[in-house]
This record gives C-alpha cells, sequence and structure tokens, in this order.
C-alpha cells in the first residue's frame, strides 16, 4: 500500500512540469491565434478613404427671427415685394473646388447681384457655406428640401426662396436665398435657372 501510494506522488511530481509547459504553449498559441485574426480584419477593411459624417445642412426657418425688413438699411425687393434677406447659402458646383473665407465672399455676392453684399451687412444675414455640389439641379432641391419654408412651399407665408447658378471668373458657384417679406405673399420658391435671371427677380434701392 505504502509502495502504491510513493508511485502516485511519484507521478504527481513528474506531471507536475508536463501540465505547466502544456499550458505555457497553449496560452502562446492562443496569442499567436488572436494576432493572426486582427490582422486579418485589418487586411479585409475596404481601401479608400475612411467615412467622412455628412455635414449638417438643415436650416431651420422658423427659428429665423420674424423681423421685416431693416427701414434704415438698402432695400431688397423680391418681384417688386420688399423683404429682408434672412439666410444667403452659398456653395462651389464640384467636389474639388472650395469657396473662397467667409471674409472674402463680398464679390460672389456681387455676382448675384450689385450691391448684395451691403444688403447682408445690414440685414444680418445667416450665411452658410456648403461643400461642393455636383449639379445645380442637386443643390436646388437639396436647398428647398433643408430649408423647408411653412405652408405650401412658404405660399401664404411672408416666407420665400430662391435658388440657382451664377458664374465668377469663369467658376460656377449655387447660391440659396431664404426671404421674408412683412406680410404673406405667394412668391413660394423659385428656381433660378439662368444667371441673369437673378437681375430679374432681385432689385436694391
Amino acid at each position: 500500500m505504502d509502495g502504491l501510494k510513493d508511485l502516485l506522488n511519484q507521478v504527481k511530481d513528474a506531471a507536475g512540469p508536463v501540465v505547466a509547459d502544456l499550458l505555457k504553449w497553449v496560452l502562446l498559441a492562443v496569442l499567436v491565434v488572436a494576432v493572426f485574426y486582427v490582422a486579418w480584419r485589418i487586411l479585409r477593411r475596404p481601401k479608400g478613404r475612411l467615412p467622412r459624417h455628412a455635414p449638417d445642412l438643415a436650416i431651420d426657418v422658423t427659428a429665423l427671427p420674424a423681423a421685416a425688413p431693416p427701414a434704415d438699411a438698402p432695400k431688397l425687393y423680391y418681384y417688386n415685394v420688399p423683404v429682408r434677406l434672412a439666410v444667403l447659402v452659398l456653395a462651389p458646383a464640384g467636389r474639388v473646388r472650395e469657396l473662397p473665407p467667409l471674409g472674402q465672399l463680398d464679390g460672389i455676392m456681387e455676382a448675384i447681384v450689385p450691391g448684395l453684399s451691403q444688403v447682408v451687412a445690414a440685414h444680418r444675414t445667416v450665411v452658410r457655406r456648403w461643400p461642393g455640389q455636383l449639379s445645380v439641379n442637386g443643390f436646388v432641391h437639396q436647398f428647398f428640401a433643408n430649408a423647408k419654408l411653412p405652408g405650401q412651399g412658404g405660399k401664404g407665408t411672408p416666407w420665400s426662396s430662391a435658388a440657382g447658378m451664377l458664374k465668377i471668373e469663369g467658376q460656377t458657384l449655387i447660391a440659396g436665398l431664404v426671404l421674408r417679406a412683412e406680410a404673406p405673399t405667394n412668391l413660394g420658391q423659385m428656381i433660378v435657372e439662368r444667371e441673369a435671371q437673378w437681375l430679374d427677380i432681385l432689385r436694391i434701392k
């Protein structure tokens, strides 16, 4: 009986180093597998740029000041209706082009209609810079969707809007205007299809 106990003790003593070595190799194998798995996941990622967060283009028209056109400022008329220029959105046509800095946008405003930069300053217009657009039509629909007017596209309310293209130094740009009259009108939303059309619909005195 004593001989059997001695034999079991010898087996345990011999098995101790073996078990320790076995655990060491198992842990090493798990680490190697984990490293290869991480590398495999990285290599499987699609190549190219990381997705960028879409810019916030929403314009809450209902949150804009419900003020009338300033009395002591240049008068802006939209189809002969005196209006306040509440929002001006500008964007370049094309992904690779960029607008000049905010403080250098006067030239673009003047290209829409002479004197508009003074209107923007006097009316405390909210000026928004949008990223490059692939097409004028795409911008127009996106502008009307993001600057949603109350009522039926602004009709029957003091709010109206216009959007379309212009050119400056051979570059095509796109502009969107949100306007507010003193009283409700039926002007609604207007698509400016020709560059010269800005001079037909806007007038400054």
